[in-house]
């Protein structure tokens, strides 16, 4: 007769067989969540952020902006240029235009760099991700901040606008938003709307130099909008502009400062206003008419009574690279800067430096004093070419 097992020892079993499950499980999952965050067999690692945060003004009271407008940027070397001649290049690619961007950086040697949109070229993209990492190469390899809006050709690859705003927002040294901070909207005053339209709207705050009385004061203001892509209106299509929406929240932003620092403003679509410029004196080259929406939301309006805006850097018509005077707002393009946007054979592409100084008193650097801008060919020699000044205190 067979002998029976005992209670006992079956409960044994049975616990020692389910540990042993426990057991193979756990190590399944950490096998799985392992593998799962290894991307190309390297750890996912936390984005680096720029030593030079917040924002401020050097000790020699200077702050020094890049503006990049239109680079345009396909695939890399395989993404040939347009309207270049054939004297200029043996070989034109993507690559003149990171090569371009690496020369700017080190002949002025900005705080911050302005990515006025229009910085891939959807449409030549096989890959948003991977073309924004090429575009942005440089300045992340600089390690300086810099922040981007979008144009209206940068979600016509594989990301939409509010993905690539939130991919841009996420790379190394980018202080890009991809809307309001709660801190922005603390600022409000009560009642006011809090969804906003477009993505990439937001303020950066410069602060003082380091050591002075306002080196922990907010003295000048970086308004970032987006001003959309494509629409349609009563059946017609047109290009996008800045909405109701925004300008309440950049109008309550700006009202929620007592000593109102001076701004600039930075988005790609110009607006209508701009095209009175032909008839009146302008600093630089007008070569193309202003592409613009056919709807006038009343951007110049709300600027105008904001009174903080000294200037508007804007992208979008790339054979343009003038500043003009509106209601004394100075509107200023960046001129095109990379090779694979349409440009004008024999005219070099083009890049804008933005230069904000501050005034010195009893008590050492004070507030902005003065703000200029200028303009760098990429030619041989980066030349330099019409600098003015766009306010003074």
């Amino acid at each position: 007769m067979p002998s029976m097992e005992s209670p006992t020892a079956a409960n044994w079993k049975h616990s020692f067989l389910y540990l042993g499950f426990l057991y193979s499980l756990l190590c399944f999952l950490h096998n799985q969540i392992s593998h799962n965050l290894l991307i190309g067999h390297r750890p996912v690692r936390v984005k680096k952020t720029s030593p030079d945060l917040p924002l401020r003004f050097r000790s020699d009271g200077t702050f020094k902006i890049l503006q990049v407008a239109d680079m345009h940027y396909g695939n890399g070397a395989l993404t040939r240029c347009r309207d270049v001649l054939d004297s200029e290049f043996e070989h034109c690619s993507d690559l003149n235009t990171s090569r371009f961007l690496k020369r700017m950086i080190e002949a002025e040697k900005p705080d911050f760099i302005a990515f006025t949109g229009d910085n891939i070229f959807g449409s030549s993209s096989v890959d948003a991700a991977e073309s924004l990492f090429r575009a942005f190469g440089p300045a992340i390899e600089s390690g300086l901040p810099w922040a981007a809006i979008l144009g209206n050709h940068d979600q016509e690859s594989t990301m939409n606008r509010e993905e690539l705003m939130s991919f841009i927002s996420l790379m190394d040294y980018s202080v890009s938003q991809i809307n309001p901070s709660a801190e922005d909207f603390s600022d409000l005053a009560r009642g006011s709307r809090k969804k906003i339209d477009g993505f990439g709207n937001y303020d950066l705050r410069v602060y003082g130099a380091p050591g002075s009385h306002l080196a922990n004061s907010s003295i000048l203001n970086l308004f970032f909008l987006d001003s959309g892509d494509r629409e349609t209106v009563q059946g017609v299509r047109t290009y996008g502009w800045i909405k109701e929406s925004q300008l309440d929240w950049l109008h309550g932003i700006s009202q929620g400062y007592q000593d109102k620092p001076p701004a600039l403003a930075f988005f790609h679509i110009p607006i209508p206003e701009v095209r009175q410029l032909w008839y009146k004196k302008i600093v630089g080259q007008f070569q193309e008419a202003v592409a613009c929406s056919s709807v006038n939301s009343g951007v110049l309006q709300t600027l105008v009574s904001m009174r903080d805006v000294k200037a508007v850097f804007m992208g979008h018509d790339h054979n343009n690279d003038f500043c003009g005077d509106l209601e004394n707002i100075w509107f200023c393009y960046g001129g095109g800067f990379g090779y694979h946007g349409y440009g004008k054979a024999g005219w070099r592409r083009r890049a804008r430096v933005i230069l904000a100084e501050l005034g010195k008193g009893e008590k050492g650097w004070t507030g902005v004093e003065r703000i200029k801008t200028w303009k760098r060919l990429d030619n041989d020699k980066l030349s330099k070419i019409d600098e003015q000044l766009l306010w003074e205190y």
